[in-house]
Protein backbone atom coordinates (compact mmCIF):
# COMPACT_ATOMS: atom_id res chain seq x y z
CA UNK A 1 0.00 0.00 0.00
CA UNK A 2 1.50 3.42 -0.91
CA UNK A 3 1.62 5.99 1.48
CA UNK A 4 3.08 9.55 1.86
CA UNK A 5 3.79 11.05 5.33
CA UNK A 6 4.62 14.19 5.95
CA UNK A 7 6.71 15.32 8.77
CA UNK A 8 8.82 18.52 10.19
CA UNK A 9 5.15 20.95 10.45
CA UNK A 10 5.27 23.20 13.72
CA UNK A 11 4.78 26.68 14.75
CA UNK A 12 7.52 29.04 13.96
CA UNK A 13 7.65 32.89 14.25
CA UNK A 14 7.69 35.47 11.44
CA UNK A 15 11.40 35.34 9.63
CA UNK A 16 11.84 31.92 10.81
CA UNK A 17 12.60 28.37 8.81
CA UNK A 18 10.87 25.14 9.09
CA UNK A 19 11.81 22.10 6.94
CA UNK A 20 8.93 19.99 5.59
CA UNK A 21 10.08 16.26 4.93
CA UNK A 22 7.74 13.37 2.96
CA UNK A 23 8.48 9.83 3.44
CA UNK A 24 6.90 8.15 0.64
CA UNK A 25 6.59 3.88 0.66
CA UNK A 26 6.16 3.70 -2.85
CA UNK A 27 8.42 1.06 -4.49
CA UNK A 28 9.52 2.52 -7.62
CA UNK A 29 9.81 6.08 -6.32
CA UNK A 30 11.86 7.29 -9.01
CA UNK A 31 9.42 7.08 -11.32
CA UNK A 32 7.25 9.78 -9.56
CA UNK A 33 7.96 13.48 -9.98
CA UNK A 34 7.18 14.69 -6.50
CA UNK A 35 5.54 18.39 -5.37
CA UNK A 36 4.59 20.18 -2.47
CA UNK A 37 0.85 21.91 -2.51
CA UNK A 38 -0.73 23.53 0.96
CA UNK A 39 -4.29 24.70 2.23
CA UNK A 40 -4.76 27.23 4.25
CA UNK A 41 -8.00 27.24 6.14
CA UNK A 42 -10.73 28.72 3.62
CA UNK A 43 -8.81 28.44 0.42
CA UNK A 44 -8.17 26.42 -2.61
CA UNK A 45 -5.16 23.95 -2.20
CA UNK A 46 -2.04 25.92 -4.02
CA UNK A 47 0.90 24.73 -5.63
CA UNK A 48 3.94 25.36 -4.08
CA UNK A 49 6.84 23.86 -5.51
CA UNK A 50 7.89 20.27 -7.73
CA UNK A 51 11.06 17.92 -8.57
CA UNK A 52 11.35 15.64 -11.77
CA UNK A 53 11.83 12.09 -11.01
CA UNK A 54 15.95 12.54 -11.28
CA UNK A 55 15.98 15.52 -8.99
CA UNK A 56 17.05 17.50 -11.72
CA UNK A 57 14.50 20.38 -12.48
CA UNK A 58 12.64 21.69 -9.89
CA UNK A 59 9.53 24.11 -10.80
CA UNK A 60 8.40 27.06 -7.34
CA UNK A 61 4.86 28.55 -7.08
CA UNK A 62 4.92 32.28 -6.78
CA UNK A 63 4.66 32.60 -3.39
CA UNK A 64 7.68 29.91 -3.09
CA UNK A 65 10.03 31.43 -5.20
CA UNK A 66 13.31 32.66 -3.92
CA UNK A 67 12.36 31.01 -0.40
CA UNK A 68 11.20 27.52 -0.78
CA UNK A 69 13.56 24.52 -1.90
CA UNK A 70 12.26 21.28 -3.19
CA UNK A 71 14.84 18.14 -3.02
CA UNK A 72 14.57 14.64 -2.99
CA UNK A 73 16.69 11.76 -1.97
CA UNK A 74 15.85 8.53 -4.15
CA UNK A 75 17.96 6.05 -1.65
CA UNK A 76 15.78 7.60 1.00
CA UNK A 77 12.49 7.73 -0.59
CA UNK A 78 12.27 11.02 0.95
CA UNK A 79 11.21 14.44 -0.38
CA UNK A 80 12.09 18.14 1.46
CA UNK A 81 10.86 21.21 1.60
CA UNK A 82 13.54 23.70 3.38
CA UNK A 83 10.96 26.88 3.97
CA UNK A 84 12.63 30.41 4.78
CA UNK A 85 11.82 33.54 5.47
CA UNK A 86 8.03 32.56 6.77
CA UNK A 87 5.68 35.18 7.20
CA UNK A 88 1.97 34.53 8.33
CA UNK A 89 0.65 34.29 5.29
CA UNK A 90 2.52 30.88 4.63
CA UNK A 91 0.30 29.61 7.26
CA UNK A 92 -1.50 26.32 6.20
CA UNK A 93 -1.23 22.73 5.90
CA UNK A 94 0.95 21.31 3.86
CA UNK A 95 0.58 17.91 1.30
CA UNK A 96 3.06 15.70 -0.17
CA UNK A 97 2.28 14.00 -3.96
CA UNK A 98 3.45 12.33 -6.09
CA UNK A 99 2.29 11.84 -9.70
CA UNK A 100 3.75 9.78 -12.64
CA UNK A 101 2.84 13.09 -14.91
CA UNK A 102 5.25 14.74 -16.40
CA UNK A 103 3.94 18.04 -17.08
CA UNK A 104 1.32 20.53 -15.67
CA UNK A 105 2.48 19.96 -11.95
CA UNK A 106 0.41 23.13 -10.90
CA UNK A 107 -2.98 21.54 -10.89
CA UNK A 108 -3.94 19.33 -8.42
CA UNK A 109 -5.91 16.96 -10.78
CA UNK A 110 -3.63 13.57 -11.97
CA UNK A 111 -1.77 13.62 -8.81
CA UNK A 112 -1.34 9.61 -7.88
CA UNK A 113 -1.13 9.76 -4.18
CA UNK A 114 -1.78 12.39 -1.14
CA UNK A 115 -0.26 12.95 2.01
CA UNK A 116 -2.38 13.54 4.84
CA UNK A 117 -0.45 17.04 5.48
CA UNK A 118 0.92 18.87 8.36
CA UNK A 119 0.38 21.89 9.70
CA UNK A 120 2.68 24.86 9.43
CA UNK A 121 1.95 28.05 11.47
CA UNK A 122 3.66 31.34 11.23
CA UNK A 123 2.75 33.98 13.99
CA UNK A 124 3.80 37.31 13.71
Amino acid sequence: QVQLVESGGGLVQAGGSLRLSCAASIRTFSNYHMSWFRQASGKEREFVAAISRTGGSTWHGDSAKGRFTISRDNAKNMVYLQMNRLNPEDTAVYYCAATLRAANFGSRLGYDYWGQGTQVTVSS
